[in-house]
C-alpha cells in the first residue's frame, strides 16, 4: 500500500517507471502535507497566550476544527491507494481480449466503468479540499503567528491539491462518452477550481496581513 511506504520509498516509486503511483497519488499526497500543517498550526495554538485570548465561541470554533482536521489526514492517505486502485482498473479493462462481438462489447462496458471509476476518485478527492479549506481559514485565522507562515503553505499546498486532483479528472473525463455525464462533471470541476482559487485568496489575505 502506497500510504504506508516510507517517503524515500515513495519517491522512489513516484519516479520510476511504473504507472502507480502518479499524479493523482501525488495530488492525495499534497492534500494530506495540507491538511496535516493545518494540524500543525492548531496544535501549536491551542493552550497557548493567545488561545486563552480567544472567546468561548471562538475556541470551540478552533477546537472543532482541530478535530475534524485529523479525518482529513488519515483520509487523503486513502486516496493514494484508491487513485492506483481506480487506474489499474482501467489498464486492466484495456487489456481484455476483443476477438468476438461479445467480447467487444463486454471489453467496452469494462472500459466506461473503467474511466468512472478512475475520475471519481480524483473528483472526490478536490471536493474535499473544498472542504478543507474552511479548516485551513480558521488556522489563519485564529493560529498563532508563529506558525502563521505554515497556514499560508497548507492553503497553497491545498490550491496545489486542487488543481491536480481536477486535471485528473478532466484526463479520464475523455473517455467519457455521455456527454450529459461528462458536462455535469466538468461543469462541477469549474466550479470547484473557482471557489479553491477564492479561498486560497482569502486565506492569504489573512496570513500575509499578519506577517507584515
Amino acid at each position: 500500500m502506497q500510504k504506508n511506504l516510507m517517503i524515500k520509498d515513495y519517491i522512489e516509486k513516484l519516479s520510476s517507471k511504473e504507472a502507480v503511483p502518479g499524479g493523482g497519488s501525488a495530488s492525495a499526497v499534497v492534500g494530506a502535507l495540507s491538511s496535516a500543517l493545518t494540524s500543525m498550526v492548531f496544535n501549536l495554538t491551542i493552550g497557548k497566550k493567545i488561545f486563552e485570548e480567544y472567546s468561548e465561541e471562538e475556541k470551540k470554533l478552533v477546537y472543532r476544527a482541530a478535530d475534524k482536521i485529523i479525518s482529513y489526514n488519515n483520509e487523503f492517505l486513502e486516496f493514494m491507494d484508491k487513485d492506483g486502485e481506480g487506474f489499474l482498473s482501467l489498464m486492466s479493462a484495456f487489456r481484455l481480449p476483443k476477438n468476438t462481438e461479445e467480447e467487444k462489447i463486454k471489453r467496452k462496458n469494462k472500459i466506461k466503468e473503467g474511466y468512472e471509476n478512475a475520475l471519481i476518485v480524483p473528483l472526490n478527492l478536490a471536493r474535499r479540499c473544498i472542504e478543507l479549506y474552511e479548516c485551513v481559514y480558521i488556522s489563519a485565522k485564529y493560529g498563532s503567528k508563529n506558525v502563521i507562515s505554515d497556514a499560508g503553505v497548507a492553503a497553497i499546498l491545498l490550491q496545489g491539491a486542487v488543481e491536480s486532483a481536477v486535471l485528473n479528472v478532466t484526463i479520464n473525463l475523455q473517455g467519457i462518452e455521455d456527454k450529459v455525464y461528462k458536462n455535469k462533471v466538468d461543469c462541477e470541476c469549474r466550479e470547484i477550481l473557482k471557489v479553491a482559487s477564492n479561498r486560497k485568496i482569502e486565506i492569504m489575505d489573512i496570513v500575509n496581513s499578519k506577517i507584515g
